[in-house]
């Protein structure tokens, strides 16, 4: 899993040197660096990288603008952003743009090495310790609750990456009826109904619902 290659981006020396210093030390394989977006972007265009690690708030670029711009672009590079900045404003906006990994800086270096995994098995990692801060797991367990079980059951199967029509021969109903439960769950979760947004919150809380 640690020969995944890996840039990293930050515009503060020091914070850029320790993050590398420590990814070295675990023997992650950190094939660039950059000291703003700008940068950051160049990399990413030119070395394809797996995972782009950056600061969100950089000169030239922001951490937000290189993950749109990778976003808009297609780009199959794995965005995670790190941040000292607690608004709940930069947390929803990262997460509109489908960013695998979201970290404070303040607690980078203890969850750092669980998001690299989560995000190379293909699951979403935001900060637990943001989301307490902005009381986000209270409200999203509430929001589980309100599932039927036919609806939690379905949402498993999402998480496991299993289609409508697979879900529909496993639970023996029609692929119509799997689509309506679908649409349900999108309401009641207040998940935007756009590309995969689904399939990614099913699997960031895949714990909470099975």
């Amino acid at each position: 899993m640690k020969n995944k290659t890996i840039i990293t981006a930050d515009d503060h020396p020091l914070l850029l040197k320790g993050l590398n210093d420590f990814l070295n030390e675990k023997n992650y394989n950190i094939i660039g660096s950059a000291k703003d977006g700008e940068q950051a972007l160049t990399l990413i265009e030119n070395l394809n990288p797996d995972i782009a690690i950056l600061d969100i708030q950089m000169p030239n670029l922001s951490g937000l603008d290189v993950a749109k711009i990778c976003n808009n672009k297609g780009y199959k590079t794995k965005i995670i952003l790190i941040t000292f900045h607690k608004e709940a404003s930069l947390y929803f906006e990262a997460k509109e743009l489908n960013v695998f990994g979201y970290l404070l800086k303040d607690f980078a270096i203890e969850e750092i090495e669980n998001c690299i995994s989560s995000v190379i098995d293909n699951i979403p990692y935001f900060s637990l310790k943001i989301k307490q801060l902005l009381n986000l797991d209270s409200s999203e367990n509430l929001l589980i609750k309100s599932l039927t079980p036919s609806e939690r059951k379905i949402l498993n199967y999402i998480a496991k990456d299993k289609t409508t029509k697979e879900i529909a021969e496993l639970l023996s109903v029609s692929p119509r009826t799997v689509e309506k439960h679908r649409s349900n769950i999108i309401q009641k979760l207040n998940i935007e109904p756009k590309t995969n947004s689904l399939l990614i919150w099913a699997k960031e809380h895949q714990k909470q619902i099975s």
